[in-house]
């Protein structure tokens, strides 16, 4: 029944997908020749009929693409971004090969016009149908129509964490009909799912009851059952998944890789790979060249001011950590005199510092003794947003009194950041500029780099802890 059903739903999806990809290529055809969006060049060459040629080719080329790339699966819990994605490599891929098709097999010269609007409209067009498509499909599982029926086998904090979050999605259409575990004492969402028995029971509840999908959530001291488990299950048309119980050490932006064919956890990485290192980049040259130009005159006079008050240097060099524990010299306009640590040693400033100028508590107050930053983020050893970076010696400090301190070194030290535009700076609590931090990463996207400096910028330089 399940099989049957997946099948009707693919072959609506195909149907679908060379109905819009058909009047994609209708609607490029006018935009390019009939709107008046653009000149119409000679006749020659440009045949409406030699358009309709090509045609003939959509029903074979979009959907043996679209089925080696595995885009009509099932998918009640892939997210739209990811299915969007997907959609647009496939479609990337189905223009060259039609185009190529065009060429070799019709041999016509089609519009390079024509074409691009063909794949615009016929990507966006795919998308926006797949979005509706399971949009209908999520109303009608919330109302309780194709459903899906699944059995939790294990127990502990990952079959607890799991059958919240089904709960928590009714659009899934997947019910949880029960749980097979050996233990009595269970976790309150545990409780409130029927206990059909034990692991040993599994053949029996599989021959007994609807069950679509077995999802089994073993906790650590259980992985030695799952070899016999998954044996039970070898003879029956049911779907078979695997919660890993590894959320427990799980730190940092956790996921799965494949590896030549075999599946990689990841339980801490950077977000800043492939085309996001590069969007970061071009941020921060974009945005830190302008800032730079701007800042200009006010740093000249700043210099200017630090000179004739007390004749030292104008900048301070300072070791710092940063992108995966690297020791840089971070640059800053100097705020304290010139013999400020020896007798104190490496420590932060407090509020009343004595060690601090005049021309430097204002400088501080209002963070322009950080403009020269700016050097350093055109340099490529910070950026504009990013965790703070801290001393060397002070690290080794915090990463001894606070568990994962270091993994705020998984993406480069910021001018400003997440925990800066919440207040936690200066003399502030450890624990909650990390957890700010620790968010930031786990969270990172161009958007939010967008808004931290929005936020900067909105809530001022001035802050009453920066001392």
């Amino acid at each position: 029944m399940v099989k049957e059903h997946q099948r009707f739903f693919r072959s609506l999806l195909l149907g679908a997908d060379i109905a819009v990809i058909a009047a994609s290529w209708g609607a490029a055809y006018w935009l390019r020749f009939k709107s008046g969006l653009a000149p119409i060049p000679p006749p020659t060459g440009y045949d409406p009929d030699l358009y309709l040629m090509p045609l003939a080719a959509i029903p074979i080329v979009w959907p043996a693409i679209f089925r080696w790339l595995d885009l009509y699966r099932p998918r009640r819990s892939t997210s739209y971004r990811r299915e969007a994605l997907e959609l647009l490599q496939g479609s990337t891929l189905a223009t060259l090969v039609f185009i190529t098709a065009a060429y070799l097999f019709f041999k016509v010269e089609l519009s390079r016009l024509v074409l691009v609007f063909f794949w615009g409209i016929s990507t966006a067009a795919l998308v926006a149908t797949r979005i509706g498509f399971r949009e209908v499909l999520r109303i009608l599982r919330r109302r309780g129509l194709n459903l899906r029926y699944a059995l939790v086998v294990g127990g502990g904090d990952v079959a607890a964490g799991l059958v919240e979050r089904i709960d928590r999605h009714p659009e899934l259409g997947l019910r949880v009909i029960g749980l097979l575990s050996p233990r009595a004492d269970l976790d309150p969402v545990l409780r409130a799912v029927p206990r059909l028995g034990g692991y040993g029971d599994l053949s029996r509840i599989l021959k007994e009851r609807r069950v679509d999908q077995v999802l089994f959530a073993l906790p650590l001291e259980d992985q030695a059952s799952l070899p016999g488990l998954l044996a039970a299950v070898d003879s029956e048309m049911v779907d078979v998944r695997i919660v890993p119980d590894l959320l427990r050490f799980a730190s940092l932006r956790s996921g799965v890789e494949d590896f030549d064919g075999l599946p990689i956890v990841s339980l801490r990485t950077s977000p800043l790979v492939g085309w996001n290192v590069v969007l970061k980049r071009a941020l921060d040259l974009v945005v830190g060249s302008l800032a730079a130009l701007l800042a200009l005159p006010l740093m000249a006079v700043i210099a200017l001011l630090i000179k004739l008050t007390d004749g030292g240097p104008v900048l301070y060099r300072q070791e710092r950590m940063g992108l995966d524990g690297r020791v840089f010299r971070m640059l800053k306009f100097r705020s304290m005199r010139v013999d400020a640590e020896a007798e104190t040693g490496p420590v932060w400033a407090r509020h009343g510092d004595t060690r601090v100028t005049w021309i430097g508590r204002i400088l501080r107050r209002t963070s322009l003794d950080e403009l020269p930053q700016l050097w350093n983020v055109l340099k490529g050893e910070m950026s504009l947003t990013g965790p703070r970076p801290e001393r060397p010696v002070l690290v080794e400090r915090f990463r001894a009194e606070l568990p994962g301190y270091m993994l705020r070194h998984k993406i480069k030290a910021g001018m400003t950041g997440w925990a800066q535009v919440h207040g936690w700076r200066g003399d502030t609590s450890l624990e909650k500029r990390l957890e700010h931090d620790l968010y930031y990463i786990e969270h990172w996207s161009l958007a939010l780099d967008l808004k931290i400096l929005w936020l900067t910028l909105w809530r001022g330089f001035v802050n009453k802890n920066a001392y």
